[in-house]
């Protein structure tokens, strides 16, 4: 049917030379992390983890780690304009920095794809405190976005050294359901994809596992191409995005513009129920793009039979989509920034292991006409 991805029957050839665990912290440099942590706690049900700052040695900036789940979020502010990330919030806003991955050794990480062509963000190195150690390093990747390779096998403690643990006990939330990151989505230049795709399947082992392009990802007026990249055992996938042709301005083009160089698009974040932690988060305040009433009249005929019942998949949104290992559900937040930038997807799978190429279409056109509110199209 329609939404079967185009598969790279050469994928399972390649060798993962890179062994990942899968994400270990997203880190943003933002222009208030107080306020951002308190965001993502009281929104997106996030739980205070850790901090770092003055208290504990750490002079020209501070950091909140919230947790939920297997994920951690890390925000980041500079205490003093002169430092370099103020000069990254200046350019970009508030945006991801880091896509932390996790390893079992940090060092041998760094070698092998600093030895592949990768360019080096930070050697390895040791954190020590009184729980353990934490070894860490990091290479570029698209943008100024970095991967840090993080070996925390031999740490008990809150984070990581120079991190003391972070209690709030006159504010609490429940969290909603998210469970960990299914992926992250960059977008990159014009002709800029087959590079980077080049660059995770040199550098670190990864192997293109879906492809679409502009008959795939296209409307009356833009188009976009991606690419997804996946480590071999699956637990870390980049999707990279590209602009195509079209007769108005993409939303891969908007994001250029305004984050003023390629980044990270969105997160997406895994849930078992989609349905209660959409409704968790649409209460709280989390925007959603929203398509219209009609994308509901032929669902069971374009995706076959589902387990959720429609009404609350309509009346919140919900998006679905089939491959041949079973279906998804799917739903993206409005930007969550003031610069049309960064946003969030909320995903539940149910078998499938694509990335919702029928409601293509639907979402992209939903995401035109916000960008017509902001008159970017």
């Amino acid at each position: 049917m329609d939404s079967i991805p185009v598969i790279n029957k050469n994928a399972t050839a390649q060798t993962d030379f890179l062994p990942l665990e899968g994400t270990d912290y997203v880190e943003f440099y933002v222009g208030n992390a107080k306020q951002a942590a308190h965001y993502y706690r009281s929104v997106l049900g996030f739980q205070p983890h850790a901090y770092a700052g003055p208290e504990t040695g750490q002079k020209d900036k501070v950091s909140y780690v919230v947790k939920q789940q297997k994920m951690q979020f890390v925000f980041t502010t500079p205490l003093k304009t002169d430092h370099p990330i103020s000069e990254h919030i200046h350019r970009h806003g508030d945006g991801i920095k880091v896509l932390a991955l996790r390893v079992q050794d940090a060092t041998k990480a760094w070698e092998d794809t600093t030895a592949r062509g990768g360019k080096s963000y930070q050697e390895p190195h040791s954190l020590k405190d009184d729980n353990g150690e934490v070894i860490i390093s990091g290479i570029h990747t698209y943008g100024e976005v970095v991967h840090i390779f993080v070996e925390r096998k031999n740490y008990h403690g809150a984070f990581m050294p120079g991190y003391r643990e972070w209690k709030t006990p006159h504010y609490s939330n429940t969290e909603t359901g998210l469970l960990y990151v299914d992926h992250c989505v960059g977008n990159v230049g014009w002709n800029q994809m087959n590079p980077w795709v080049k660059f995770y399947e040199e550098v670190m082992g990864f192997r293109n596992i879906l492809t679409f392009d502009d008959n795939d990802i296209s409307t009356e007026y833009s188009a976009l191409m991606s690419k997804v990249m996946s480590n071999g055992n699956g637990y870390v996938k980049f999707p990279i995005n590209e602009p195509a042709e079209g007769k108005k301005k993409s939303q891969v083009e908007e994001y250029l513009e305004f984050y003023n160089g390629e980044g990270v698009q969105h997160v997406a974040m895994a849930t078992h129920d989609i349905v209660h932690t959409v409704t968790e988060l649409r209460s709280r305040g989390m925007e959603f793009l929203q398509v219209p009433s009609s994308y509901y009249d032929d669902l069971f005929e374009r995706v076959g039979a589902i387990e959720e019942d429609l009404e609350p998949l309509k009346e919140l949104g919900i998006l679905v989509d089939r491959d041949e290992e079973g279906y998804l559900l799917q739903l993206f937040s409005k930007p969550v920034e003031d610069r049309p930038t960064l946003f969030f997807e909320i995903i539940q799978r149910k078998g499938a292991k694509s990335f919702g190429k029928g409601n293509f279409k639907a979402l992209f056109e939903a995401i035109e006409r916000e960008q017509g509110l902001r008159g970017n199209l």
